[in-house]
């Protein structure tokens, strides 16, 4: 049996997620729902338990990795000094520190054990293509996770540990759907030709293929679910 930590699964694509995982065959240990485990990765001493809590449940084996919680969250230049930089700082703990520490006790975890593993690393099209003015700690935070994602794959390849990166564009949960209201929802949609932004389904299904049959030679592919909307 395949055994699967997936963090941020309450909802959107991490609900998406689960469900696409929740087959026979597959053991899943999801983060941050109420009746799984809890964890704000806004502390700096919550990967580490999360990831002895799922290894807990999953009887002391983790197979796959798939880092999705994050937060996006407006953060204006004009913001007090300190205040952004909290917000940035925040955001960088969330989005991209707490899914290094989990890729690190992933790739330590397989290590001991003797045996490969796969990571699957939601990021985003604001990796590439940036993003709004008040989104700009958004953006770096999963230019980092690709970053982070690619230097995994090609440093532990030879050890069976895989890497895969997805970068969803707009996508229809609520988080979107709030962004796209407030940023004039027919403005931006006619930036992407497919002429409509992702379903959640669309993200999962890249997700579980990464997850369970991508084929090794694809370890360090950035997988694009964006309507055609960056190419690159």
């Amino acid at each position: 049996m395949i055994k699967i930590f997936l963090t941020g699964a309450s909802r959107g694509i991490g609900a998406a997620i689960a469900n696409s995982l929740d087959t026979p065959g597959v053991a899943l240990a999801r983060q941050a729902t109420t009746s799984h485990i809890a964890a704000d990765f806004a502390d700096s001493a919550a990967p580490a338990h999360a990831w002895a809590e799922a290894l807990d449940q999953l009887g002391g084996a983790i197979d796959v990795l798939i880092n999705n919680a994050g937060v996006f969250e407006a953060n204006p230049i004009s913001r007090d000094d300190a205040d952004w930089v909290a917000e940035w700082e925040r955001t960088m703990r969330i989005n991209l520190t707490a899914s290094a520490e989990l890729c690190r006790l992933a790739v330590r975890h397989w290590q001991t054990r003797g045996v490969g593993g796969r990571i699957v690393n939601i990021a985003s099209r604001a990796a590439y293509r940036g993003d709004s003015p008040d989104h700009w700690h958004y953006a770096a935070s999963k230019a980092g996770m690709i970053g982070m994602t690619k230097s995994i794959a090609r440093g532990y390849a030879r050890d069976g540990i895989l890497a895969f990166a997805i970068c969803p564009g707009f996508t229809m949960t609520g988080m979107a759907e709030e962004y796209l209201a407030s940023r004039g929802g027919d403005k931006l949609l006619a930036d992407i030709p497919l002429g409509r932004v992702a379903m959640p389904e669309e993200v999962a299904t890249a997700a579980r293929f990464c997850a369970l049959e991508a084929p090794p030679s694809m370890t360090g592919a950035v997988l694009d679910i964006n309507g055609a909307s960056y190419v690159r």
